[in-house]
């Protein structure tokens, strides 16, 4: 039976040469092939892979992401591939975990694959997962609550205070963050950065907008369930249906 084989990595060179060197071995089925997290869970869940290839650092969710969702479910054998400094690199060795270290050559791919191979036909999927589990408390410490954001303007850097911003909007790899009578572009994805935002202060009303509470005067109703969200300083954005039970758990009552 063929060792049923997942790549993720957001980099096209990467999952290429990965993709390459596993089709070479007659032990190896890829299938699929993925470019983030989100993407990467997705497939995991209807293809049940026995063995990833998993990059560390990718955007909307990473590897530790990845493995985070996994924590209750049967555990695939995973050999990470990352560009963290020999420092991290430890942490990967004293949990006993296989990574390749981007650039890697044929043959230190071929060392890991054979000891997946081999740990994947011992069955060791619990030891796995404790490991797993050692190994991301250990890189990825409880983070800072998020109070600020970093923007580029003309050159210089400016540092935004959540607490300042009215209202944010999606444009595409980006967010336009509106202050006042002021807005600036952040390169960060909308599903990126509301995963650091405290949900007690800002709410999603639409797929694109995300919303400071503190700055919400007055809703309207409008027809079919939809509202207008009026903010202090008189912007109105729409708040749509499929999204009004944020609003709702917020509020503690229904709108």
């Amino acid at each position: 039976m063929k060792i049923r084989t997942l790549i993720v990595d957001d980099e096209p060179l990467a999952l290429e040469r990965l993709g390459t060197l596993l089709r070479e071995d007659p032990e190896i089925e890829i299938v699929g092939e993925c470019t983030n997290g989100l993407e990467a869970l997705s497939a995991i869940k209807a293809e049940a892979p026995d063995l990833i290839f998993l990059d560390v650092q990718m955007p909307e969710l990473d590897g530790f992401g990845v493995v985070a969702a996994l924590s209750n479910a049967k555990m695939p054998t995973i050999i990470f591939v990352t560009a963290y400094d020999k420092f991290a690199l430890r942490a990967f060795e004293v949990h006993a975990l296989d990574y390749l270290l981007k650039p890697f050559d044929r043959e230190r791919f071929q060392k890991s694959l054979r000891r997946a191979i081999d740990q994947i036909k011992r069955n060791e999927s619990d030891e796995l997962s404790q490991r797993l589990s050692s190994l991301i408390a250990e890189l990825k410490p409880e983070a800072k609550p998020l109070d600020r954001l970093a923007v580029k303007v003309d050159g210089r850097v400016l540092l935004v205070r959540l607490e300042e911003i009215d209202w944010i909007e999606a444009a595409d790899n980006y967010v336009s963050l509106h202050v006042g009578n002021e807005s600036h572009l952040h390169r960060e994805t909308m599903s990126a950065l509301e995963a650091k935002l405290a949900p007690s202060q800002f709410i999603r009303i639409s797929r694109s907008i995300i919303v400071n509470v503190e700055k919400i005067k007055e809703l309207q109703p409008m027809f079919h369930g939809d509202y207008v969200v009026i903010l202090s300083n008189g912007t109105r954005l729409n708040l749509s249906r499929n999204y009004r039970e944020n609003l709702n758990h917020l509020l503690g009552k229904s709108v």
